[in-house]
C-alpha cells in the first residue's frame, strides 16, 4: 500500500499536524508520500523530505495553490491518484475542505477524524461528539480519510538523508471559488491547536474585559495558549479562533485549564483527551468535573488572583 498525504502549510513552513498525518500513515503499512502545493512552498517541501518515514515529497509549485483552495488541489491529488491507494490530510480547515471532493472525486467514502489504524481497511473515529467510537471497515478500493491530528504523535525528523522531490506541474481545474482576503491572528503565544498548555476561559467571565484581565495574564504567565468555549465566543468574548470543541478546534496539550466552564457535550469532544484537565468553576455539579484530574470549586474572580500571586512568587 502506498499512501499520500497532503501537507497543512503556510508557504513558508509546515504544520506540525502533516508530521501527526504522517504517523497515521505509516499504520497503514508501504510508502508514505507527501504532497506539498503552493506558491514559494520549496521550503516546506524540504522540511517534509526530512520527515522520518517519508518516502517522497511532490512539490507542486502555482499560483492556484497558493492559498489551498479546494478545487485546484482536488484536481492535483485526483491526477495522482492511479499511484495511491489511501490519500490522507489532518483534520484542518484545509483537509476538511479538500478531502470530500477527493472522494467524491475517486466515488469513494470519506472516513472523517480517524483515530486509530487498526489495519490498513478498518479505522476508529469519534461520533456523537466523541461519545461513541465507531469502528468502520472500508471495501473502498483507495481510501481517503482526515486524520484527528491530537491522536498521534508527530513522525520524527529523519536521521539519514532527506527524501527525493519530484516536482509536479499544474493540473486544470474548475474556477468555482476564488480567493478574496484573510485575516490573520498575530501573537507570540504558541498555536492553540499545538500548545503543551491551554488556558481557556467560558461564559462565566461574564464580558470582553474580563477574559483580557484574567485568563490571557495567567497563559503569558504558563506561556500557554487561550483557548474559550462556544458560549464564550458567541458572547463576544474571545475570536472564533479560540474556540474549543466540537464545532471549534480539537486540542491535547499535556495541561488543559478550563476556567469557569461548565463542560458542556460539545466543549468536552474538543478537550477530553488532554493529559491532565483542572477545572476551576463555582458549580460542584458542572460536568467538566467529571472529566477533570483536578477540581477546584470557587468562584474564580477569587481564584484566579491568588493563582497569580502564587505564580509571581514562583518567577521571583
Amino acid at each position: 500500500m502506498t499512501s499520500l498525504v497532503l501537507a497543512d502549510h503556510d508557504n513558508a513552513s509546515l504544520k506540525d499536524s502533516t508530521a501527526k498525518a504522517v504517523s497515521a500513515a505509516h499504520l497503514l503499512g508501504g510508502d508514505v508520500h507527501v504532497l506539498v502545493a503552493g506558491l514559494n512552498c520549496i521550503a516546506a517541501a524540504e522540511a517534509a523530505a526530512r520527515i522520518d518515514g517519508v518516502a517522497k515529497v511532490l512539490h507542486a509549485e502555482a499560483p492556484q495553490y497558493e492559498h489551498m483552495l479546494p478545487e485546484p488541489l482536488a484536481a492535483l491529488i485526483t491526477a495522482q491518484a492511479a499511484g495511491y491507494d489511501a490519500f490522507l490530510a489532518p483534520s484542518t480547515a484545509t483537509g476538511k475542505n479538500v478531502m470530500p471532493r477527493v472522494a467524491a472525486g475517486l466515488d469513494v467514502m470519506q472516513i472523517s477524524d480517524v483515530m486509530n489504524v487498526l489495519s490498513p481497511d478498518t479505522f476508529e473515529r469519534p461520533i456523537y461528539a466523541g461519545n461513541v467510537i465507531e469502528t468502520v471497515r472500508s471495501k473502498d478500493g483507495k481510501k481517503v480519510m482526515t486524520v484527528r491530528t491530537t491522536a498521534f504523535p508527530p513522525a520524527a525528523a529523519a536521521a539519514g538523508a532527506a527524501a527525493p522531490i519530484e516536482t509536479l506541474g499544474p493540473v486544470a481545474s474548475p474556477e468555482i471559488s476564488t480567493f478574496v482576503s484573510e485575516e490573520l491572528t498575530k501573537s507570540e503565544r504558541p498555536e492553540l491547536t499545538a500548545a503543551r498548555i491551554v488556558v481557556s476561559g467560558g461564559r462565566a467571565l461574564q464580558s470582553r474585559e474580563n477574559f483580557t484581565k484574567l485568563i490571557e495574564p495567567l497563559a503569558e504567565k504558563l506561556h500557554a495558549a487561550v483557548g474559550a468555549s462556544r458560549a464564550a465566543v458567541d458572547a463576544g468574548y474571545a475570536p472564533n479562533d479560540w474556540q474549543v470543541g466540537q464545532t471549534g478546534k480539537i486540542v491535547a496539550p499535556d495541561l488543559y485549564i478550563a476556567i469557569g466552564i461548565s463542560g458542556a457535550i460539545q466543549h468536552l469532544a474538543g478537550m477530553k483527551d488532554s493529559k491532565v484537565i483542572v477545572a476551576i468553576n463555582k458549580d460542584a455539579d458542572a460536568p467538566i468535573f467529571q472529566v477533570a484530574d483536578y477540581g477546584l470549586v470557587a468562584d474564580l474572580y477569587t481564584a484566579l488572583p491568588e493563582l497569580d500571586r502564587e505564580l509571581a512568587a514562583i518567577g521571583k
